[in-house]
């Protein structure tokens, strides 16, 4: 029978015995960005341990139903259909195989993977979306080091609940555009639109070239920013770190 650690003990006893270290990050206070803004120093929580992050090796990954099905339900390339590296976030690690998140419709899909297709690496980072609050607040390990406000989702296109991660993040041609300077692609899907400007409905979290909007609902289902705090975001999150979107806004 297969010994399998579940996420959290995963990360922890990996890290140890690949002799991966948790990302080291100075605890800092964000700038304020306007009335309304939390403008608050790193503060301790709960303590949390690091994720891990499996970094595809090989041009494709197969993915697994069970460690012992006898072919993968499906292939994912590397690069992805975006150029992008294809990472997954662990959940569950067994022997020779990762139980990981994703990135793919219905949101919190999970499979197998072979754990000779991936590098890992500890990750200490999470991000808390609160869609009631319209904030965004940033851990590394039990330590708050950012919390914004956020625009999220309208009525008729909300931002979905669940746990997701970190796939990609771009940089539009136009910083000064409606997506900002960066944006960050999640593992999840809009749960009302099929397709948005004739791509899959991705949920991401980006800037804005409206400010004003920030903490209202106004997006069709991604996250939105002020420009600073997306640019403070882009150099301090590594691509797989988890997501968590929980709440639901006043109506």
């Amino acid at each position: 029978m297969r010994r399998v650690w579940r996420r959290g003990a995963a990360a922890i006893a990996l890290a140890s015995c690949l002799g991966v270290g948790a990302l080291a990050a100075p605890a800092v206070a964000e700038p304020s960005e306007g009335p309304g803004t939390a403008n608050e120093s790193a503060t301790p929580t709960e303590s949390a341990p690091a994720s891990l992050v499996a970094k595809a090796l090989v041009p494709e990954v197969g993915v697994y139903d069970t460690p012992d099905a006898p072919a993968p339900s499906r292939v994912l390339t590397n690069p992805t259909a975006t150029n992008g590296e294809l990472v997954f976030l662990v959940d569950a690690v067994a022997e020779g195989w990762l139980q990981v998140l994703l990135p793919v419709k219905p949101n919190g899909s999970t499979g197998w993977i072979r754990a000779s297709d991936v590098a890992l690496a500890a990750n200490p980072y999470r991000i808390v979306v609160d869609l009631k609050k319209h904030r965004l607040t940033v851990f590394n390990g039990d330590q708050r080091v950012m919390r914004k406000p956020i625009g999220i989702g309208k009525e008729q296109t909300p931002t979905p609940k669940g746990r997701y991660y970190i796939t990609q993040l771009f940089q539009p041609p136009n910083p000064n555009g409606p997506y900002g300077p960066y944006a960050y692609a999640l593992s999840g899907y809009s749960e009302v639109l099929e397709t948005f400007k004739g791509a899959d409905a991705i949920i991401g979290i980006h800037g804005t070239n409206r400010p004003d909007l920030v903490g209202k609902d106004v997006s069709s289902g991604c996250i939105r920013m002020r420009n600073p705090a997306i640019t403070r975001l882009a150099s301090m999150l590594p691509l797989g770190t988890p997501v968590e979107i929980r709440g639901s806004p006043p109506r």
